[in-house]
């Protein structure tokens, strides 16, 4: 995977945008127990010993020294700065949504692929993270079709401000992600503007607007 350092984190003008909620980190744990490799892992560090650490998998067993368990979470620390970082299980839709909070959230703002990446590995680790990331910052409508004009000097215009949950929403899709098990390869992206709650739903390439419609309803 894509190396991270702090240095390139502050020169290329990263900032912390937020730390993960008590609830993703519940769902993380509660994800685990569907996971081999964390089963394993977590097995091991419930009672570790040669013995123990011979029965786990052999790509586990050369790197069991860079995990750690800590409040029920598994911490992967990198070769390069040993900066804890929380396991994400092979879980399709938490890595979407755990992707969407640090590229697409209004705390987050679209800032472009590196700066995601460098944002999502503070925090979190799995395998394959940079592709992951890479390939979901390509099928982002807004980062492909939205490109800035640096010249511009039109004045920015303030949307009203909402006064109650659910009366003023932002939505877009993210397409060409990775299918889950029923072959669904895109999201859609429900944000509330009052409470910046977010609803996120798995949805075919072909999905329609009636659709779209039901699933904000439901």
């Amino acid at each position: 995977d894509y190396a991270v350092h702090k240095a390139d984190a502050n020169a290329i003008g990263v900032a912390r945008t937020s730390t993960p909620s008590s609830s993703l980190l519940d769902d993380v744990r509660s994800a685990y127990t569907k996971d081999a490799d964390a089963k394993q892992l977590l097995d091991y560090f419930a009672a570790p010993s040669d013995k123990s650490r011979q029965k786990l998998a052999k790509h586990l067993r050369a790197h069991v020294h860079r995990y750690r368990v800590h409040n029920g979470l598994l911490l992967y620390s990198a070769v390069d700065d040993n900066a804890d970082r929380i396991v994400v299980p092979d879980d399709h839709e938490l890595k979407l949504r755990i992707t969407y909070e640090y590229h697409d959230a209004p705390t987050s703002g679209h800032q472009g692929r590196e700066k995601a990446y460098l944002l999502l590995t503070r925090d979190f680790y799995w395998s394959h993270q940079y592709k992951w990331v890479r390939k979901y910052d390509r099928a982002c409508e807004v980062c492909q079709r939205v490109k800035p004009e640096p010249f511009s000097q039109a004045p920015l215009q303030s949307l009203p401000t909402p006064s109650e949950c659910w009366q003023s929403i932002s939505m877009g899709f993210v397409f060409g992600l990775p299918p889950d098990n029923k072959r669904r390869t895109g999201i859609v992206v429900f944000v509330d503007r009052f409470s910046k709650m977010v609803h996120l739903a798995a949805v075919p390439a072909e999905v329609t607007a009636k659709q779209t419609a039901r699933l904000f309803v439901d």
